[in-house]
């Protein structure tokens, strides 16, 4: 038998993907029996793993019943929206002129999401998406704004697989709309890849209500 915290970490990683990739939707009841069988721990490190991922918003305990997969919330898909932005075309002018390092990585990051969406494979296009925009800020050179944009990480990856699930036409426009922010980055256009970018991001609390195609 793993030791405890070992087990916990296993328990927290396997129920946080499936969470994030959407295996536990919101409105999901999980029991720390089933958890601990699918896992295959005991029910102790079940119960820390679960008190960890309350405390990260996406679980909701209930004594003796289990835990409740959250939805992602109408007001938490404003908030990271409107956070996205301020954050997001900020950074991307502050990357004009951009570094070759900086394009390469975006160039990689372009063809690595367009492979995982011939595979059709949602959760990895969501990370690939995601971490081109994270490039992207962290090229900017603030380490309190990269550290603040990582703390959105896990709502973006959820947010993302969502709306390919509702909307599988979006992922080849995702791939454009990434293309052309890289292209007004290689061209010095930074009011360009501002505008790109805001277009982009606005267009995912849209897409998460389901209110847009």
């Amino acid at each position: 038998m793993p030791s405890a915290p070992a087990a916990a970490d296993r328990v927290y990683t396997h129920v946080k993907q499936a969470v994030l990739d959407r295996r536990y939707q919101g409105g999901t009841l999980l029991t720390e029996g089933e958890l601990a069988e699918a896992v295959g721990v005991s029910r102790t490190p079940v119960r820390e793993a679960l008190l960890k991922l309350e405390m990260e918003g996406l679980l909701k305990l209930y004594p003796k019943k289990g835990a409740l997969v959250l939805a992602v919330s109408a007001q938490e898909i404003t908030d990271v929206v409107e956070t996205r932005l301020l954050v997001e075309e900020f950074a991307v002018r502050r990357a004009v002129p951009a570094p070759v390092r900086l394009i390469e990585r975006l160039e990689a990051l372009l063809e690595e999401q367009r492979r995982h969406a011939g595979d059709g494979d949602l959760a990895a296009v969501a990370v690939t998406d995601r971490s081109f925009h994270a490039e992207i800020v962290r090229h900017a050179g603030n380490e309190i704004l990269s550290r603040l944009y990582d703390q959105m990480r896990d709502r973006q990856l959820r947010m993302g697989v969502a709306v390919m699930e509702a909307h599988p036409d979006r992922i080849a426009k995702n791939i454009a709309e990434h293309a052309e922010i890289l292209d007004a980055l290689r061209a010095g256009d930074a009011e360009g890849a501002a505008r790109c970018v805001h277009r982009h991001v606005s267009r995912v609390k849209v897409l998460v209500r389901g209110e847009d195609r």
